[in-house]
């Protein structure tokens, strides 16, 4: 994680001092109270994916923390590639500090590429928390079993995946999988990355992927009994900005580890270029927590205050690397450098990747 510490001090330049909380706040906590209060965490994605099992991970140790100690419920609001949960809190969530969203990169992807579903801006909202995390692909065992031995010996399979969409996050699979020359038919539509394990468990879907929370907890089972096999993690960044293992997966290769076996040399050129890019979008910053537009500082600072205290919690390291895996868990400036690099990127990727995605797919946005 030391190239995102170097990355963040970049993008920290860029930013105005003073529109970020700056560590813990004793007034915030003083006088924001949610005893009796019900807090509802709205997650746009369905039950069973890595957003869900993150903020029900979060959700009791956040309720211990905030002044009253609220009940802090998950409200799955999947739809539209997760932009129907975020379109919704953006125009109907109250500014009481009773209702906060976690978004994914599947929900700041869409943001990126200009989505016309896309009625939200992330300038309107401040950032309590920022987690970054990684990503497993896999395969049954029997094509797991051939990869093993030569990946190239099934590059001519015809594979199917269960995808939210090429706007969203699978937009790292799908493009990594072309950059192989993988023949993989995506099945979009789907609301969540759990209804994309489901369609893999039930025989629907030959390939799939998943955030490391959800792989941690829904996969491994099925790796252990022999049902999946993981063939390549999109990989962590290293101080160079280098693509190198992922800390939580170190037995794994890489996609550009499995590149160059396959294909014999480093990936380069524009495609490479771009999918480079959407990763650190994507990852580092892949899930965050966010609250309505205009909240008042105090609920804002309450919020990052209970969230550090969460992450600061003696057992809280080895909790959550059991359940979300080795990454980065951060609040306050470090939170909204994270936020920065999740939501740029270089406007000539964006039209690189506009391009595929209408010559590949068909997506047409301006």
């Amino acid at each position: 994680m030391n190239n995102l510490r170097r990355l963040i001090n970049k993008a920290l330049l860029g930013m105005a001092v003073g529109t970020l909380s700056l560590g813990i706040s004793t007034s915030a906590l003083a006088e924001t109270d949610f005893t009796d209060k019900t807090i509802e965490w709205v997650i746009p994605f369905s039950e069973g994916g890595g957003s869900d099992k993150w903020a029900r991970f979060y959700a009791p140790l956040l309720s211990e923390q905030l002044p009253g100690k609220p009940t802090v419920v998950v409200k799955n609001m999947p739809g539209a590639g997760s932009t129907k949960g975020a379109n919704w809190f953006a125009e109907r969530a109250k500014n009481d500090g009773l209702t906060i969203l976690g978004t994914s990169g599947s929900t700041q992807f869409p943001f990126l590429l200009g989505d016309p579903r896309v009625k939200f801006k992330y300038s309107d909202w401040p950032i309590v928390l920022a987690s970054s995390t990684g990503g497993v692909a896999y395969l049954p065992a029997e094509l797991g079993a051939k990869w093993k031995e030569d990946p190239k010996s099934i590059m001519g399979t015809n594979f199917i995946f269960g995808s939210q969409g090429a706007t969203r996050l699978d937009l790292i699979p799908l493009l990594a999988w072309e950059l192989l020359g993988m023949k993989v038919d995506p099945v979009f539509g789907i609301k969540g990355r759990g209804d994309g394990r489901l369609m893999f468990e039930r025989g629907e879907a030959n390939i799939d992927y998943q955030t490391s929370s959800a792989f941690l907890s829904k996969v491994m089972p099925l790796v252990d009994e022999g049902k999946a096999v993981p063939i390549m993690t999109w990989g962590a960044l290293d101080d160079d900005s280098n693509i190198v293992r992922d800390p939580t997966f170190p037995d794994i290769p890489t996609f550009k580890e499995v590149y160059e076996q396959v294909k014999g040399e480093e990936p380069s050129g524009p495609a490479w270029e771009a999918w480079k890019a959407f990763f650190i979008a994507g990852f580092p910053a892949q899930k965050m927590v966010m609250l309505p537009k205009d909240t008042d500082q105090e609920i804002v600072d309450t919020y990052s205050d209970a969230f550090k205290a969460v992450t600061q919690q003696d057992d809280f390291k080895a909790k959550s690397e059991k359940l979300l895996g080795v990454y980065e868990q951060v609040t306050g400036k470090k939170a909204a450098s994270f936020k920065k690099l999740g939501t740029e990127v270089e406007p000539e990727t964006v039209a690189w990747v506009k391009d595929w995605l209408g010559e590949r797919y068909g997506v047409k946005l301006k």
